[in-house]
């Protein structure tokens, strides 16, 4: 049994960057930049109007100016500004050379159509001065990014509209138990519906991600052996769930062996999720979760989304909050780090009702998880805790 930090070293240490393509900007949401992206002209392009006002030299109070020209954003100035003039400029209009100040439209008193008489200018030239974003050349985005909304909208300004990203790896998904059927059938005894195929399936699309689910396998070694086969044979990452701990139909672990998996570790100092085997067989990993559905729901946030991103070249940051608790957490000892489902509220943390990695109506509420450290068995409320967001 190893702690979670060395498994998630060595889990990363094997994961190969797959390829890299090139899709349009639009296609690139949760894509990891396989290339740093460069403005191609300054941003502003040239010095415009923060304002709807009239651009002015030098405003002063009561100053009656002569109003030379109207220009709209997306018109250029057509004559510079001379002493006693001023030009009306929309917001985001370029501004006439030798402009220092628009003066707001509020701050001002039309006298006739071609004449304006200032109010207080203000401190603010409420000029965008050309370049003050980036330079022609900068580079604005690294290599290793991953693409969201904000950053769609940089690649749109600089007209970089073919990013190259990185590739998604292929998936496998495999999920083991004679106990399940699918969500749309109706248990016999002693059966219960699958949940972490929905489940799984549901966090790959989050992340813009769509595995081949091979469907339920039964626990019979040759079967899962076949399907293991060909899983490892057309996939780069390979996940199961259910099979993987030490009870008589857990063939996962061996069957793995006996199609070619070098294991690299099994057991993980953690609960839940202690059961979990990661391997790899010419190139293609595989990763062998628990059955119980919030011990997969963790994994796939702990171990499965690193992963994924690092065969894509990017390198996964989770957003965690350092919050103090609302109340106090008391556990039974033991030589595991136990990782709990919290909720926030009023900028406290709080542990919801948790009996064990099966309890999936748990996570209904959840918006993070807490680690209580190995041996600890009482947190006092009050205390800072790191909260790793879901």
């Amino acid at each position: 049994m190893i702690h979670y930090e060395q498994a998630y070293q060595i889990m990363l240490n094997h994961a190969a960057f797959v390829g890299a393509h090139r899709v349009p900007y639009e296609q690139s949401l949760n894509r990891v930049l396989a290339e740093s992206i460069k403005a191609d002209r300054d941003m502003p392009p040239f010095h415009k109007s923060g304002v709807d006002g009239y651009a002015c030299m030098e405003p002063v109070k009561g100053q009656e100016l002569r109003v030379m020209e109207i220009i709209p954003a997306g018109d250029e100035p057509t004559q510079p500004l001379k002493r006693g003039t001023c030009s009306k400029v929309m917001t985001g209009a370029q501004v006439p050379a030798n402009t220092t100040h628009v003066v707001m439209v509020e701050r001002a008193e039309s006298l006739d159509y071609h004449t304006v008489r200032l109010g207080e200018p203000g401190r603010k030239t409420n000029i965008a001065v050309q370049g003050e974003d980036f330079r022609q050349g900068d580079r604005i985005l690294p290599a290793g990014t991953l693409l969201l909304p904000q950053h769609i909208a940089i690649l749109a300004a600089v007209g970089w509209v073919n990013p190259l990203v990185g590739q998604p790896p292929s998936i496998g998904l495999i999920t083991t138990g004679n106990e399940l059927v699918e969500p749309h059938q109706k248990p016999d005894s002693g059966q219960i519906r699958n949940t972490n195929a929905s489940q799984l399936l549901s966090q790959f699309r989050k992340m813009d991600l769509y595995p081949r689910y091979s469907g339920i396998v039964w626990d019979s070694q040759d079967t899962l052996l076949e399907t293991l086969k060909s899983s490892l044979a057309r996939h780069h990452l390979t996940i199961l769930t259910g099979g993987v701990s030490m009870g008589d139909y857990d063939y996962v672990p061996e069957m793995m062996e006996k199609a070619g998996v070098k294991v690299l570790f099994h057991k993980i100092a953690m609960k839940p999720g202690k059961p979990t085997i990661f391997g790899s067989a010419n190139g293609s990993l595989v990763l062998g979760l628990p059955g119980n559905p919030v011990s997969t729901f963790l994994q796939f946030e702990l171990f499965v989304k690193p992963l994924v991103y690092k065969l894509m070249g990017g390198h996964h940051q989770p957003v965690a909050l350092r919050l103090p608790l609302g109340e106090d957490i008391q556990q039974k000892s033991s030589d595991r780090d136990s990782w709990k489902p919290v909720y926030i509220h009023a900028g406290k943390v709080y542990p919801l009702a948790y009996h064990g990695s099966g309890h999936i109506h748990a996570l209904a509420r959840a918006e993070g998880f807490i680690c209580v450290p190995a041996g600890e068995t009482r947190v006092k409320k009050g205390t800072t805790v790191d909260v790793r967001q879901i």
